[in-house]
């Protein structure tokens, strides 16, 4: 009987596709890598094209012979791995071993783990991707290169055990230039006044916030920076009459937002629910290779979960369609479906993550899931039927009152029409979490309150003045979720090395948590300056992103690794070599406590950095 071997990374994947194929395949699973660069050498011949030495992994002998054995009686091989850099990497390592000739039509890929895709790409192998295997071995051993030259240094000068790398010491300089941002902030204080304000005097006051003057038609914003300003103002308007000069009326629209990327997932769950980027993705990789629900077997939830996208297929959108009509009305369903803009630095190459089955909703699985599980699944289901749904509307009003010269602004809004937020019953913060520009003290706005029906030239009754001192603030340490948003930004890192990277900080030691911000160690801090002073390039942002793009490019198929890497490497062993002779050896002292060890009583009790912070 004709046989087709099919290998995947993971035995949860495999018995999800094996269900779609039936038993002409045999599925199998490589559990992950099998072939990687030695632990113990560098593994890379730097004078020879930076030749890679690739050896099985410790432990993976019982998996080869296994796949070998299969492959020799199967009458062809189809390599399933995710549709990624490193899942064209690990094809063309099964490849290598199982003697598959790469240039044959043996690698199939689907971005959602469903009947139909499976079957179209079964139906439509492919070569491997030399050029996305490139830039995979190009990333890998650049990283390490510069792991494997820059920890030695790290040792020699600071201590034992620390590592540096391309992403994670950038990562760990944004950390430690935002501390030293709140470490020099000088907090300037500035006063707000709210004017309660009613149409008549036994009405419930609405508040309206001093904005400036208006003279002659033209409006300037003043800002209260002292007591002394306060008294000042206080005092001009003792005595004034608070009459309505502007009434502004109109409509918003709250329109949705993009269906999740890796680096929006991430930063939702952060935000919303607290989760580690790691604890997200190890929720969201379950979802994706497929869990077991009942009498319907293996069944994959959600499309491939390593995307820059906001991109969706035609079949999904005219599926979610055909689902909101069905369960929320027509009046739900915009006349055309949204459309979604990537940003710049996208490389588009998958969907944005999304639900893979329509009917299979949240609450018709959460039996079958783990807590985890089942609250990203919902994220993931509300946000993408949420982003093909009608905007929210509300009715907005902006009052401006004049107090002789002296403006203050009241504003209300009404939802009238949810929307959207008809999905999340209205009440949930969905707000993304946005960056303040510097000296944005986010108080420029009125809060909203109820308006009355007003019309310029009403006179107001004042109820009273209230004044707030307040101070501008620093920056905000990083969160995981604005650390993963700000990485984006700058190009640094893709969707698949957000979480390792910062699940790396912690392990290293460089960074630790105070709720859920992100600050850094003073080893942290020694080994970014350490580094600023010697290894420049190496933790600047623009210069990593450039790599990025760089490896974008052999992904392209406009640039060779191998020039990449030359480029590259010739002037970083220079300044390696350089800073060896150079640096200046840093000890980073133990803090004396003043007490006896109380075990033996003859030693000092010092205070000493550790993996869960000092002890």
């Amino acid at each position: 009987m004709t046989k087709t071997l099919v290998v995947v990374e993971s035995p949860a994947k495999a018995k999800t596709i094996a269900r779609y194929l039936g038993k002409d395949f045999d599925v199998r699973a490589s559990v992950g890598h099998i072939r990687d660069l030695p632990a113990s050498t560098l593994g890379v011949d730097v004078k020879k094209d930076f030749k890679p030495m690739y050896l099985t992994l410790p432990g993976k002998e019982k998996v080869v012979r296994e796949l070998k054995s299969a492959a020799e009686k199967a009458d062809r091989v189809l390599l399933a791995t995710d549709p990624d850099r490193e899942g064209e990497a690990i094809a063309w390592h099964l490849a290598h071993l199982l003697k598959v000739d790469e240039k044959s039509a043996s690698r199939i890929v689907f971005n959602e783990i469903t009947q139909r895709a499976v079957t179209r790409a079964v139906e439509e192998p492919r070569a491997i991707d030399s050029n996305l295997v490139n830039a995979q071995q190009s990333r890998r051993i650049l990283d390490r290169l510069v792991g494997y030259e820059l920890s030695p240094f790290l040792w020699q000068k600071i201590r034992k055990g620390l590592s540096a790398g391309r992403v994670q010491s950038v990562a760990t300089r944004l950390i430690v230039m935002r501390e030293r941002e709140i470490d020099a902030f000088i907090p300037e204080e500035y006063w707000r006044l709210t004017a309660l304000l009613s149409k008549t005097k036994g009405e419930v006051p609405f508040g309206s916030l001093f904005h400036g003057k208006k003279k002659n038609g033209r409006v300037s914003r003043v800002a209260i920076h002292s007591k002394e300003e306060l008294d000042q103002l206080l005092g001009e308007l003792k005595g004034q009459a608070f009459i309505v000069d502007e009434v502004k009326k109109g409509t918003r629209k709250r329109r949705p937002y993009a269906p999740f990327t890796t680096s929006t997932l991430q930063q939702s769950a952060s935000r919303a629910m607290g989760f580690q980027s790691k604890r997200t993705m190890r929720a969201a990789q379950n979802l994706y290779e497929g869990v077991i629900l009942g009498d319907q077997g293996q069944t994959s939830l959600v499309t491939y979960i390593r995307t820059d996208s906001v991109r969706v297929s035609q079949e999904a959108v005219n599926e979610a369609r055909t689902l909101i009509e069905t369960q929320y009305g027509k009046e739900y369903l915009p006349a055309k479906s949204p459309f979604y803009r990537n940003k710049s630095k996208a490389q588009d190459a998958h969907e944005a993550i999304r639900p893979s089955h329509f009917d299979l909703p949240p609450h018709k699985v959460k039996e079958f899931l783990t807590n985890d599980q089942y609250r990203v699944y919902e994220m993931i289901w509300k946000r993408f039927i949420a982003s093909q749904m009608e905007p929210a509307v509300y009715d907005k009003v902006s009052v401006d009152i004049l107090a002789g010269e002296h403006l203050f602004r009241a504003r209300g809004e009404n939802l009238i029409f949810p929307g959207w937020l008809t999905l999340y019953g209205y009440t949930e913060d969905l707000e993304e979490e946005k960056p303040k520009k510097d000296g944005d003290t986010g108080d420029d706005e009125p809060d909203f309150a109820d308006i009355p029906e007003l019309e310029p030239g009403d006179k107001l009754h004042l109820h009273r003045l209230e004044p707030e001192q307040k101070f501008t603030q620093p920056p905000p340490r990083y969160t995981e979720a604005s650390l993963i948003r700000e990485m984006e930004e700058l190009g640094i890192g893709r969707p698949s090395t957000y979480a390792p990277t910062i699940s790396t900080l912690f392990d290293r030691l460089y960074v630790e948590r105070e709720g859920r911000q992100l600050k850094p160690t003073e080893l942290g801090v020694t080994v970014t300056t350490m580094l600023e002073a010697h290894f420049r390039n190496i933790v600047d942002t623009d210069f990593t992103a450039e790599m990025e793009n760089e490896l974008d490019e052999v992904e392209n198929g406009t640039r060779n690794w191998v020039e990449v890497l030359s480029t590259f490497y010739t002037p970083f062993h220079q300044d390696v070599e350089k800073a060896m002779k150079q640096a200046e050896k840093i000890v980073i002292e133990d803090i004396p406590t003043g007490k006896k060890c109380p075990a033996c009583e003859v030693g000092d009790l010092v205070i000493r950095e550790g993996r869960y912070g000092k002890f």
